[in-house]
């Protein structure tokens, strides 16, 4: 049913907890395969993933090139895309898998969806962002990668893919499907908050806008990234 693709690069840290949320639905047969896209790891990352099971797949650095990568390996008529320092909440597979079988079952047009936006951390500026986040997703509906995003491999192929941009690549991805094909699922993305931690919520916070001002407006990329660090 479901391949899920996970951009890796030095990932050890959070590697583990991403994978674990994805054990009950391998036994439930909801995921059919886990690949990690490394991007040349040089920690732990691909030992534990190997230790999981998951195919690797050795990549460009770059996480829509990675992305991209790991699709095309891809064997299931669904597939999900998940960061490497994200958790699903418990029994996330239920509301999922009840978006795909409306969606394979003519219930609804061909769409993508993710998932509630949460950060680790339970400061006032996580609750401030996730707030923000619940509200950028109810009025433009546009979700970024770190909700994940579950969508059919034709919707996915007809679409293009994503493209291999080092940053943004989310973005992009979000307007070619348009708000009309993207739905938010109840359970809870859960992200690190490790960079906001050390950059302040408020530098982060202001560094992700501008990042995504300059997208808007025509920037490349690869500008945009040396911004982003």
């Amino acid at each position: 049913m479901l391949s899920v693709i996970i951009p890796t690069l030095n990932a050890e840290r959070s590697l583990t907890d991403t994978l674990k949320a994805l054990i009950q639905p391998t036994i439930e047969g909801v995921v059919n395969e886990v690949i990690i896209a490394d991007g040349g790891s040089t920690d732990h990352t691909l030992e534990i993933a190997d230790a999981s099971g998951a195919t690797i797949v050795k990549t460009e650095k770059g996480r829509g090139q990675q992305l991209r990568a790991g699709a095309e390996a891809a064997r299931q008529e669904w597939l999900l895309f998940l960061h490497a320092d994200t958790v699903l909440e418990t029994h996330w597979e239920t509301d999922a898998v009840a978006f795909i079988d409306a969606v394979d079952k003519g219930r609804q047009r061909p769409a993508a969806a993710a998932f509630r936006f949460r950060l680790d951390d339970d400061r006032i500026g996580a609750g401030l962002i996730e707030f923000g986040v619940g509200l950028r997703c109810r009025l433009f509906r546009l979700p970024y990668g770190d909700q994940g995003l579950l969508i059919p491999a034709r919707l996915y192929k007809e679409l293009g893919g994503f493209k291999p941009m080092p940053l943004l690549e989310d973005v992009d991805m979000i307007r070619r499907l348009g708000r009309a094909r993207i739905r938010i699922l109840r359970p809870a993305a859960v992200t690190s908050a490790h960079r906001y931690r050390n950059d302040g919520y408020a530098s982060r916070t202001l560094r992700n806008w501008m990042c995504l001002a300059m997208y808007f407006v025509g920037v490349p990329a690869g500008r945009i990234v040396k911004f982003y660090r």
